[in-house]
């Protein structure tokens, strides 16, 4: 046998491995997007999250699936003074999380492998904002941080535009296309000329409202760059979708097509 037969064969051999472990882990998540939540986590859910008693039940099932694979493939560290990631924690935080994916054809976060959690606001140090103290981060490296105070807080009051769980998960749908830019990978390619055009000129609007001190319905942070506008837009396009669809249509009507999701008719 020639050393190209047996090269060729080791390669044939790596490929089958590959396919092999892709198809298992295929059917390995088909089966739990399959799997539901039980009546108590539903319950510590409506109790904890109002929003989640106002998905549509069309949408119930697969956001239950998308929430037990995102519990069964990250992995969640308590930090700082935190003891524990508690079940109520990983429930909050992963039902939030998956909301963005419900319709919007991703599957997943792509790199993300775990959620830091600290119990309140932490102080963060890195080269370019030097020390400061955050309530969250998305890091492109594979993991998104959280200050568990501000997610509960967020969680619980579900129409003041503020959630941290929301934004930082945009920031990684954002930086799932690269750097986070304000543009994440869209469904069609003809969809990205209008979502330029919407998101600049509302990001102009806001710049300059922020800037002669006038009260916005985005946050101001949103204000910051391209980036932070849109997980602004997409906090407020969740809990406060009648005041965007009047102030910012164009941008509405982009996330509502982005998300596959329409919150407007949720109340």
């Amino acid at each position: 046998m020639t050393g190209f037969v047996i090269v060729a064969i080791a390669i044939g051999v790596v490929i089958l491995a590959g396919w092999l472990h892709s198809k298992r882990r295929k059917e390995a998540r088909r089966a739990v997007l399959a799997m539901s939540l039980d009546d108590n986590s539903r319950a510590l859910l409506r109790e904890y999250m109002p929003l989640f008693d106002r998905v549509p039940e069309e949408f119930r099932p697969r956001l239950e699936g998308l929430m037990q694979m995102f519990l069964h493939e990250l992995s969640f560290e308590a930090c700082g003074d935190l003891h524990e990631v508690t079940e109520e924690m990983r429930l909050v935080i992963s039902a939030q999380a998956c909301l963005l994916l419900l319709a919007s054809g991703y599957e997943d976060y792509g790199r993300l492998r775990s959620v830091l959690v600290y119990p309140d606001a932490y102080r963060a140090h890195d080269k370019e904002e030097g020390s400061s103290v955050r309530l969250g981060e998305s890091w492109g490296t594979g993991s998104v941080v959280l200050a568990w105070k501000s997610v509960r807080q967020g969680a619980v009051n579900i129409e003041d535009g503020h959630n941290v769980v929301l934004h930082e998960f945009a920031h990684q749908l954002d930086q799932a296309s690269g750097a986070a830019d304000g543009l994440p990978k869209l469904k069609a390619r003809g969809d990205y000329q209008s979502w330029a055009e919407a998101f600049k000129r509302s990001y102009d609007v806001l710049c300059d409202r922020v800037n002669k001190g006038q009260k916005t319905v985005m946050d101001p942070y949103g204000a910051t760059n391209p980036a932070e506008f849109f997980a602004v837009a997409t906090e407020t396009f969740f809990e406060k979708p009648a005041q965007l669809l009047e102030d910012h249509g164009d941008v509405y009507r982009e996330l509502k097509r982005f998300y596959g999701l329409d919150p407007v008719i949720w109340r």
